[in-house]
């Protein structure tokens, strides 16, 4: 069995993954919890030591003490199965679909992001079915770029954060028509079946909630 809402149940299923490491790992949770400064600050020392998602260590903070029984526990295992048997892939086979090592940037006009949108629309066709043309290329990107500074649109870069230096693996596009914003999500070639897709989607809900507010999501991918 398989589902459409494939992110939605993989941040279910994160989540249940998390509050189950952490009621395994109960005391050290609570020792990192009660070492910790503030919130933020305990947040940041559970995600660390379950190496989960700021989202998924906020769960854990909100856990109740009744969620702490052997009987909740195998409730919480029984769940995680069964999402994982309705899952098309699991993330430790795209470890990044989680969020943790992937952030958004704005796009630029810099020469690094212009590459990027080149390398994107080399995958684009023209109502004939021929490729963009050098031309075509330059002048979306202009255009997305005057959106942008109109506010009717929000382009992003997608980075992934683990090494030594960041590095663009993908680019979103959202595009206000209206009361609606139409979002798309590219991942570069050599960066797909990765998770950074996943990843990229859920941060570019927040994102553009925030440049868009009251408007609604109309997802599409790839770009």
């Amino acid at each position: 069995m398989t589902v459409k809402n494939h992110d939605q149940v993989i941040d279910r299923r994160e989540i249940a993954s998390a509050l189950l490491k952490a009621l395994d790992r109960r005391h050290e949770v609570l020792d990192a919890i009660v070492e910790s400064k503030d919130r933020a600050a305990a947040v940041a020392a559970v995600r660390d030591l379950l190496e989960t998602s700021d989202f998924c260590a906020e769960a854990v903070l909100n856990l109740r003490f009744d969620r702490l029984t052997v009987t909740e526990r195998d409730r919480i295992r029984t769940e995680l199965e069964d999402l994982d048997a309705t899952l098309q892939w699991l993330p430790e086979q795209r470890p990044f679909s989680t969020g943790a090592g992937v952030r958004l940037r704005p796009f630029t006009d810099s020469d690094g992001d212009t590459d990027l949108f080149r390398k994107r629309s080399a995958e684009r066709f023209d109502d004939s079915g021929a490729p963009w043309s050098q031309d075509r290329v330059e002048q979306e990107r202009r255009d997305g770029l005057k959106r942008i500074d109109d506010e009717s649109a929000g382009w992003f870069v997608a980075e992934c954060t683990t090494g030594d230096e960041p590095s663009s693996v993908g680019l979103v596009f959202g595009e206000l028509t209206g009361n609606e914003v139409d979002v798309a999500i590219w991942v570069a070639p050599d960066a797909r079946k990765q998770g950074y897709g996943t990843a990229a989607l859920k941060q570019a809900r927040s994102e553009l909630a925030a440049y868009f507010p009251g408007t609604v999501l109309i997802i599409r991918t790839p770009a």
